[in-house]
């Protein structure tokens, strides 16, 4: 069975401390552009009816009522660090409206991570208020289906720690990683569209353009360069593109 049509939105695409940052005065966080307020980093993955989250940002409530997202049924997390997993409790409105749990995968080094930052949510006695409701799945590395869209966790370097991105289909998303194994770069091989993390002007050395194939032709146009954050900002016009920096501002599609 082919995969379904997938809509891409990047809720964030800004560094651990978001853009602009606090107390920064530089041009990049006091310019005009809107493509330099960024939140963190995460996208939401829309088919079959589906919305599927990767990382649940500190921004996470700011970025599902600018984007308005109405339902959630997964949340894959890539690492256990701040800016990738602290709006996790933001995830209770849909837990009101879909009166229902919500399933979330990540490695176990991250899951224990996530029991130890929201120990509440894991605790068994009864509760006087509202809190998460969700259901642990422990990644093995091996892939997994969710809601007929095949997951591919791809294990890529982030300094000296292992942490995953995620093959879905003929799109991958990979974030916050230094070195990509080679093992995992035959994972990527064939894409329409991968996303990589955009804290560098350069190119990643180790990323091959075969990781796109060669037809149709790939055409770039690129936000105006006002700054070194809106530079990397790009939009693509074709279905098949490979985007060296994190593409689009708030959402890009892939169908």
């Amino acid at each position: 069975m082919p995969a379904p049509a997938v809509k891409i939105t990047v809720l964030g695409s800004g560094t651990s401390v978001g853009v602009p940052t606090i107390g920064c005065h530089c041009a990049v966080c006091t310019s005009s552009d809107p493509r330099d307020a960024r939140l963190r980093p995460s996208v939401l993955l829309s088919y079959n009816g589906r919305n599927v989250l990767i990382d649940t940002t500190p921004d996470f409530r700011t970025q599902a009522l600018r984007a308005g997202i109405e339902r959630l049924d997964a949340v894959l997390f890539t690492h256990s660090h701040a800016d990738h997993m602290m709006g996790l409790d933001d995830v209770r409105p849909f837990n009101f409206r879909q009166k229902d749990r919500i399933p979330i995968y990540a490695s176990e080094p991250t899951m224990e991570a996530v029991r130890r930052c929201f120990p509440y949510i894991f605790e068994c006695e009864k509760k006087e208020t509202n809190i998460p409701q969700i259901e642990p799945r422990v990644m093995d590395g091996a892939p997994f289906d969710l809601f007929g869209l095949e997951f591919v966790p791809v294990p890529v370097l982030h300094g000296r720690q292992t942490i995953y991105g995620f093959r879905f289909g003929a799109a991958a998303y990979l974030t916050d990683h230094s070195e990509i194994p080679d093992a995992s770069m035959e994972l990527l091989r064939s894409l329409d569209v991968i996303f990589l993390d955009a804290l560098r002007y350069k190119p990643h050395p180790r990323i091959p353009l075969w990781t796109v194939p060669s037809k149709p032709p790939r055409r770039w146009a690129r936000g105006a360069p006002t700054s070194r954050t809106s530079a990397t900002t790009w939009d693509t016009n074709g279905r098949k593109a490979c985007c060296h920096r994190t593409c689009g501002w708030l959402s890009t599609a892939w169908k």
